[in-house]
């Protein structure tokens, strides 16, 4: 509907300049709005106001110009009213809003589904946590993000996958290994002192513990260099493999894993870097390499090898983003925690140099999670280990809870998580609000067939009967899935889904409790029984796309 009003004013400012009411020589950008207030109408524009400062006009005087220029042709306008400094408010037709109803019936499962992807390729890395330890809460609020994200592209015509890049070399892995040692020669009855760096979780003691069921003290007698080496491989890859198995347990396949590891084979690194220099982006002071990220705006250059002649990360980041490119994908989704802030204008220079438009990337970012439990901060501490691990949130909330809760809140604001509340089965809790939503039609409709009702096939002229504002609210929300749809997309905002679900099951929750959807009136059963079966369409389509299970019965 938004993009239907948003026709007809291209076509009445078409309209103006040709009878030379507008001169300006660029036309604005179209933003329709829904309403904060349902007495102003349905729908309202801000253009007769940005067209003011470019026409120099009254802006009222330019949204009563361009209401007399529209044309209705398809007829779904009630009305439109000029309101305060010059907004346009546009109240669409009770009748066209029914018929929409009929569009959900018709596509089912394909309904807010869209096709202006057009089959372009989009990568959407995410969680990317290095495979040093499993992971904790805040890898999962990213994890569901990007995952969510990745469902909303697909839904809209993109060719999507999801990747997750393995961070496995450098100093953190060589920890890894050392960590690992240390552990092993204690569990070995040798006196340890640990030092600084060392991961110390308990998953620590489990690998060693594996490692002496399968060796025994064997590497004991082996070259401290050789056994560090060894236990590196081993730990990342057990704990890689976990990392693996706890986001299956969350709903989350990933399509590719892309080890840090491969852009290192056959130099590749330092063969970017030397065509970098060759163009004249990164250049050489005594022993370290720079790039000249302040030509493209960053506020200094940056570092790419250091005087060690250690690459630094950003350098890996320039040729793993070079890598994405060369197969072949259109645009790159990176998820970031909320810390990596500061890092964005580099990433940007550099694909830049790489000759790509900063259009081909778009960075995501996800704030912290504050855990509670029953309104209290549960203490989590990643320097001694003892943090709260992915898998004990789904262990103990459930998949469902968990992916719906952290996707409650934009992704670049703060959350709190209460597991206490994520369990609850009442209205306290979002995601059991709109499951039930969905259960509590289904028994509607189980209960209907046991009468022998049915929804109708002609959904128009059953549609008639429905004139309660209440129903013509909610017919409003089930077709507005659409717009939420292409909103979401197009911002990377796919919280907006849960906004709008809380909204949609609200109204649901409202209506059955004021009135009777099946009755001994069979037609005007029959006719909310298609209103409501519509509202279970959409429900079960949002909920797939959150990776949220819609139960029949709870």
């Amino acid at each position: 509907m938004k993009n239907r009003i948003v026709a007809i004013l291209e076509k009445a400012l078409a309209a103006c300049r040709r009878q030379g009411l507008l001169t300006a020589a660029e036309a604005p950008v179209i933003e329709v709005e829904l309403t904060k207030d349902p007495a102003h109408g349905d729908y309202a524009t801000n253009l007769a106001m940005i067209l003011a400062s470019r026409e120099k006009k009254n802006p009222r005087l330019l949204a009563g110009m361009l209401s007399e220029a529209i044309a209705d042709t398809e007829g779904i306008l009630e009305r439109i009213e000029i309101a305060g400094p010059g907004f346009m408010n546009f109240s669409i037709r009770t009748e066209v809003w029914v018929k929409e109803l009929t569009a959900v019936h018709a596509q089912r499962e394909r309904y807010g589904m869209m096709d202006f992807g057009r089959g372009k390729k989009v990568q959407v890395e995410f969680v990317s946590a290095n495979p040093t330890g499993p992971l904790h809460i805040g890898h999962a609020r990213g994890a569901v993000v990007g995952d969510v994200l990745a469902n909303l592209l697909t839904a809209a015509g993109y060719a999507v996958s999801r990747e997750y890049y393995i961070n496995d070399a450098g100093n953190q892995m060589r920890n890894l290994g050392r960590s690992l040692w240390y552990r092993y020669r204690e569990q070995m009855g040798q006196s340890v002192e640990f030092p600084d760096g060392c991961y110390r979780g308990d998953y620590m003691k489990d690998l060693a513990a594996r490692v002496i069921a399968a060796d025994g003290g064997a590497w004991l007698a082996s070259e401290e260099e050789a056994v560090i080496t060894a236990f590196t491989d081993y730990a990342a890859g057990a704990i890689l493999e976990g990392i693996k198995q706890d986001l299956q347990a969350f709903g989350v396949i990933f399509d590719c894993y892309f080890s840090e590891r491969d852009l290192y084979r056959d130099n590749r690194v330092g063969r970017l870097l030397a065509e970098l220099q060759e163009k004249g982006f990164v250049y050489r002071e005594g022993e370290t390499l720079w790039f000249k990220t302040t030509a493209f705006g960053d506020d200094k250059d940056r570092v790419v090898v250091r005087q060690n002649g250690e690459p630094t990360y950003f350098a890996a980041d320039i040729a793993y983003h070079a890598n994405k490119y060369q197969r072949g994908f259109d645009r790159v989704i990176d998820v970031w925690g909320a810390d990596h802030h500061g890092y964005i204008p580099r990433l940007y220079a550099g694909i830049q140099a790489l000759d790509r438009s900063p259009e081909d990337l778009k960075i995501v970012l996800v704030q912290l999670v504050n855990l509670l439990r029953d309104g209290k901060p549960v203490a989590m501490s990643t320097r001694s280990g003892e943090f709260v691990t992915l898998r004990e949130v789904v262990d103990e909330v459930g998949r469902d809870a968990a992916r719906y809760n952290f996707m409650m809140r934009r992704s670049d604001s703060h959350l709190d998580f209460d597991l206490e509340l994520a369990k609850k089965q009442s209205n306290e809790n979002p995601v059991y609000y709109v499951q039930y939503a969905h259960a509590r039609i289904c028994s509607i409709l189980r209960m209907a067939q046991e009468r022998g009702y049915r929804a109708p096939t002609d959904g128009e002229a059953a549609l008639r009967r429905l004139k309660l504002s209440e129903e013509i609210d909610l017919i409003k929300a089930v077709t507005r899935f659409p717009e939420v749809m292409e909103g979401s997309v197009k911002a990377l905002e796919p919280h907006r889904l849960t906004f709008y679900l809380n909204d949609l099951a609200a109204l649901l929750h409202s209506y059955y409790n004021k009135n009777k959807v099946l009755s001994e009136d069979q037609a005007m059963s029959e006719a909310r029984l298609y209103l409501v079966e519509s509202v279970r369409i959409v429900l079960q389509n949002a909920l797939k796309l959150l990776g949220v299970s819609t139960p029949e019965r709870m």
